[in-house]
């Protein structure tokens, strides 16, 4: 068969056109996922070593804040390149959730999960937790002194011994939490009594270095600050010890790490993988095993052996999906505190 001029230049685009968009697709592919990450970065990048060296899906990480990222995701809303979003606390899960960006996570994901850590929606899940706690000097404070609540901060008594970093999203997670379990009223009072009792730092790692030197009698933190600095020299924490509010208190709220994927990724089936694979038995592993001494979430998994059993918490039940980090925002500044 015999083409002419024209009929062959016509082949040659159309080859070329074949070639170009077979190029495109494995470029798309080789790239990998993005993750706007607000998590640890050490702890996320051995999550990602470890993804990476079995599925050999490269990852990259934009590293920032819970607010921060949650906010551009938020305005970037469809055109974000963001595949996945990961949170220290899950009130920025919450943030993107409300405007639609997540897209549904496979049930074989949400089954590694046990329900009391991941939102029944199944948009987003719980990846890893940390507990509240009060960090104390026990020379400033013995054991019959300390708060049997988080709402005894409040008291008179209080005034100038204690301290919190409330710009954080740490800190306003926590009083999340306490305006789903005791109403907006009580938390304003609450907040505004606040303002007048505590001492203000920036950054809970700041607040233990606080009470470490005998600064302030104690201050409102996670758990694992004080793990992290021990498995270290133990410089910034060997003055101090760890309150429990146990009880069900606000002052024993377990936030969830979330992490969720984007509806608008171009990389869906490895978006998911990433995410089943975090909350799988390595993912999991890994926080029993490395240094984050942040709590495992997934089923039958075992945290570091050095912290307090989970279920020896008696943590309050609360509702992740609902927690309002934009009305507690609110009451914060309404109360002087931003």
């Amino acid at each position: 068969m015999k083409f002419g001029v024209s009929s062959l230049c016509t082949l040659a685009v159309l080859t070329s056109s074949i070639l170009l968009s077979s190029q495109t697709l494995a470029a798309e592919s080789d790239a990998g996922i993005v993750v706007y990450n607000a998590q640890h970065e050490n702890l996320v990048q051995s999550w990602v070593d470890g993804f990476t060296k079995e599925t050999g899906i490269k990852v990259t990480l934009r590293n920032g804040g819970d607010s921060e990222l949650g906010n551009q995701l938020v305005q970037e809303g469809s055109a974000s390149p963001a595949d996945v979003f990961l949170t220290e606390n899950s009130p920025a899960m919450v943030l993107v959730d409300n405007a639609k960006l997540f897209a549904p996570l496979d049930a074989a994901t949400l089954a590694q999960v046990s329900p009391a850590y991941r939102p029944a929606h199944g948009r987003w899940i719980g990846i890893a937790a940390r507990s509240t706690v009060f960090v104390y000097n026990p020379a400033k404070l013995s054991e019959a002194q300390l708060p049997h609540s988080l709402m005894d901060l409040a008291k008179p008594e209080w005034k100038g011994r204690w301290a919190a970093s409330p710009s954080g999203a740490d800190f306003q997670a926590i009083v999340s939490a306490m305006l789903a379990l005791k109403g907006e009223k009580a938390t304003l009072d609450w907040l505004k009594a606040m303002k007048t009792n505590f001492v203000a730092y920036k950054g809970n790692s700041t607040v233990m270095k606080a009470v470490n030197a005998g600064q302030i009698d104690g201050g409102v933190i996670y758990h694992y600050y004080r793990f992290v600095d021990q498995a270290k020299t133990g410089e910034n924490s060997k003055n101090t010890a760890l309150h429990y509010f146990k009880h069900q208190d606000p002052g024993a709220f377990v936030s969830i790490s979330g992490g969720g994927v984007l509806a608008s990724s171009k990389h869906q089936q490895q978006a998911q993988a990433f995410i089943k694979w975090v909350t799988g038995k390595e993912g999991q592993e890994s926080l029993r095993t490395n240094d984050a001494f942040e709590y495992a979430v997934g089923v039958n998994a075992a945290s570091n052996p050095k912290l307090v059993p989970l279920k020896d918490l008696d943590a309050p039940k609360v509702e992740a999906s609902e927690l309002n980090s934009k009305k507690v925002i609110d009451l914060m500044t309404q109360a002087g505190l931003l």
